[in-house]
């Protein structure tokens, strides 16, 4: 009887052994999973929890760079590019989830961690975690796809209004919106009517100032695609402005377009070289420096563009030049340059500005603005230059991993949601 006992306990041993043998721990788990490089929110990381966050790109064996812009329907696209490294190095995957316009943030935010979840599936299956996942097609396909009655045209109208004010201020801003547009591989077609009211009034004890601002306007953009690097098309305008001494400014300028990239890799990178030429009328409100109530001209504009997102940061600078033909030194001349790059491990610098030399100001007022409008910013003043700038640096080190959400108490683990 002894030796069943001790036979059936060696037993009961063995079992229990080889049952904690087949069942890894978190631990275990843990170690073993993906290391993946991105700038993730909260959201992204804890739905998907079976990688490791890391911090520095160097210790990713796979480094995710995501883009995201906005198409002609109104939603948004988003784009993730997937390059492996180390035991991975030579894979790469390109994933694109596109948004609906009606979708809530937060069936963006879903649509774009399935997204994610798919593209990491071929290096996860390289890991000791792939026998744990569970992949799963929850709806049956349809053989046919429905057509689109309004043919990839999408209409939004919007009106805004804002009213503040204390004892001796008060402000009132309204601007509407309608706009159409449609877009497809082959055509982009964009047209806007915008309308904006705002005044402000200053109350003193020598006095009250007032001031009112008003603009109307509508534009047109019709561009053809002419295969990967080339397009034409043209723009349009036409509008009133208080602020710009406008009660009438037209514009029409058609224009070609060469991207020396590939079109399908704008996501990427895109370099562009844009010019237009073409006709444009004002008629002044009052009398300008140059003692016109209305005249007829012709200009031309050159745009240069570069955009680079690699996994060093990304650059977007851009150049441009315009001047009337009827007067060169009547130009204008703009530069703007952004950079986000990391320099080394856990180091991060974003700089940016944008400015310009502005010499063809042919609307000032010739009697100037008086004190409030000055003040207010309601009347368009002489200037030769424009800028703006902005700039910052970080720093983070510890720990490589960053995988936990907390959002307990709100602070630094609060919801953050992805655009």
């Amino acid at each position: 009887m002894k030796k069943i006992v001790t036979i059936f306990c060696g037993f009961c041993i063995a079992a229990v052994s080889y049952g904690q043998d087949q069942t890894e721990s978190p631990d275990t788990l843990r170690k073993d999973a993906l290391n993946v490089f991105m700038d993730a929110t909260s959201y992204i990381r804890k739905e998907i929890n079976f990688v490791n966050y890391v911090r520095d790109i160097k210790d990713a064996d796979v480094y995710i760079i995501s883009t995201s812009q906005a198409t002609g329907a109104g939603g948004w696209e988003y784009t993730y590019f997937l390059i492996g490294q180390k035991r991975f190095e030579g894979m790469k995957d390109t994933l694109i989830y596109p948004s609906s316009p009606d979708d809530t943030e937060d069936q963006r935010r879903e649509g774009q961690v399935k997204t994610l979840k798919m593209g990491l599936m071929r290096y996860v299956l390289k890991t000791p975690l792939a026998k744990h996942m569970d992949i799963r097609f929850t709806e049956p396909l349809k053989e046919e796809v429905s057509s689109d009655r309004w043919k990839n045209w999408v209409f939004s109208t919007s009106a805004n209004g804002y009213l503040s004010g204390q004892k001796i201020y008060n402000y009132f801003d309204f601007y509407g919106s309608l706009s159409a547009s449609k877009v497809t591989s082959e055509w982009k077609i964009d047209m806007d009517a915008f309308y904006s009211y705002g005044e402000e009034k200053y109350e003193f004890d020598d006095g009250t100032y007032y001031s009112s601002n008003k603009s109307k306007s509508f534009d047109a953009l019709i561009v053809k695609s002419l295969g990967e690097h080339w397009s034409i098309g043209g723009t349009t305008f036409i509008g009133t402005s208080t602020y710009s001494n406008y009660d009438l400014h037209f514009t029409f300028a058609p224009g070609i377009e060469y991207d020396i990239f590939p079109y399908s890799e704008s996501t990427r990178k895109q370099f562009r070289i844009l010019y237009s030429a073409g006709y444009v009328f004002n008629n002044y409100t009052d009398s300008t420096i140059y003692f016109k109530m209305h005249e007829s001209l012709w200009e031309q504009n050159l745009d240069i563009a570069l955009e680079v997102v690699q996994k060093w940061g990304s650059i977007d600078t851009s150049i441009g030049w315009s001047n009337y033909f009827h007067d060169w030194k009547k130009n204008n001349l703009y530069v703007s340059l952004y950079f986000n790059l990391r320099i080394a491990k856990g180091l991060r610098i974003r700089i940016g500005g944008s400015g310009g030399m502005v010499h063809d100001q042919l609307s000032l007022v010739k009697g100037g603005a008086t004190t409030e409008e000055i003040l207010l910013h309601r009347k368009e003043l002489e200037t030769q230059y424009r800028y703006y700038t902005s700039f910052g640096l970080s720093y983070t080190f510890g720990s490589i991993y960053n995988n936990v959400v907390n959002p307990r108490f709100g602070s630094g683990g609060g919801v953050i949601y992805y655009y």
